[in-house]
């Protein structure tokens, strides 16, 4: 890309303009003021009525002139914002582009490269089975990204018909955590419940478990432990109740906390990144969060210390504070 010159820079062009435009109302309102000064003056020299000269309706055009002088500039810093935000949204689509086209064209290329041997040699059936599972990784790994962004589209275009289910959340996650063992294997995951009590809330199970599977997957990618371990806490506040995932991984800077959850923001790649992402799985958490009615946030003391994404739900209504169970027809999976 061509580079501006700094004299044709957006942000200075629009510094300038804001200061002409605030100087040239400034000289107006002073030379009008010195010149009204001295026709009183002078009006005083020959006994004739100031109010001749200076009629009440010039300061009120002066008052309406600063409004929309003011008004003028508060559009021109929306434009402004706007065009910076538009920008920023197009160099990180940009980045996504260049970087999921990698991701797809990697597998593609190694799945390609595996069935050109197939065709080409006589392979032992040991080393068919070999090759065979490494394009099954590839295909999932595929399938996975397609997935990402067809799900983020759906939940974006409000095309995705929610199903609540009233569930436990912490029999939820023990379940999902139970069942799907096979891929944290090497990760230690503790679920800590301290209030020793049931939390009842509706959720999308399918979309609750991807929002599981998303954080899981990534406490695991960028964690460069002998040992990565993931702590799901259930703190009750009140009507409140936040769900912690914490992890012992490669942290964040602080800069990074907030962005995470923006569409197609990455991490700044490190040499103990497990793999690469698309910029998509923690947007897609987000989505997943407030259409549950619910808040997310990243923690971390910074880079090698540790992240932990927090969700808040409100349980307000939802009868969190018996521990009993829901009625029966909320207990049966869909």
């Amino acid at each position: 890309m061509r580079q501006i010159r700094w004299y044709l820079h957006p942000i200075l062009i629009f510094i300038f303009s804001v200061v002409a435009l605030g100087l040239s109302l400034f000289l107006y309102i002073y030379w009008y003021v010195e010149v009204s000064t001295r026709l009183q003056g002078v009006a005083r020299s020959f006994n004739l009525d100031p109010r001749q000269f200076l009629e009440l309706d010039t300061w009120v055009v002066i008052v309406v002139l600063s409004i929309l002088v003011a008004i003028i500039l508060v559009g021109i810093f929306i434009i402004f914002a706007f065009n910076v935000k538009m920008q920023r949204l197009y160099q990180l689509q940009h980045n996504f582009i260049n970087n999921f086209t990698h991701e797809l064209k990697t597998p593609v290329t190694s799945i390609k490269l595996y069935l050109e041997t197939f065709q080409k040699y006589e392979l032992a059936r040991p080393i068919q089975l070999k090759y065979i599972e490494y394009m099954l990784a590839d295909v999932a790994r595929l399938t996975d990204n397609i997935n990402s962004i067809l799900n983020l589209a759906r939940l974006e275009s409000k095309l995705y018909k929610l199903n609540p289910v009233r569930v436990d959340l912490v029999r939820t996650v023990e379940e999902f955590c139970r069942e799907n063992s096979h891929l944290f294997q090497g990760c230690t995951i503790n679920i800590h419940n301290p209030a020793g009590r049931a939390f009842y809330y509706p959720v999308d199970l399918p979309l609750f478990e991807m929002l599981l599977m998303n954080l899981l997957t990534n406490a695991i990618k960028y964690n460069d432990a002998r040992e990565p371990t993931v702590d799901i806490i259930f703190t009750p506040h009140g009507r409140r109740l936040n769900i912690s995932i914490k992890d012992n991984g490669l942290g964040l800077r602080r800069r990074e906390r907030k962005k995470i959850f923006k569409k197609f923001y990455r991490v700044e790649r490190t040499a103990q990144t497990k793999g690469e992402g698309s910029g998509l799985g923690l947007s897609f958490v987000d989505n997943i969060v407030r259409i549950h009615h619910g808040r997310i946030k990243a923690e971390s003391d910074g880079p090698g210390q540790g992240t932990t994404v927090i969700i808040t739900l409100d349980l307000a209504g939802e009868g969190s504070a018996s521990p009993g169970p829901p009625p029966a027809e909320a207990r049966e999976e869909p």
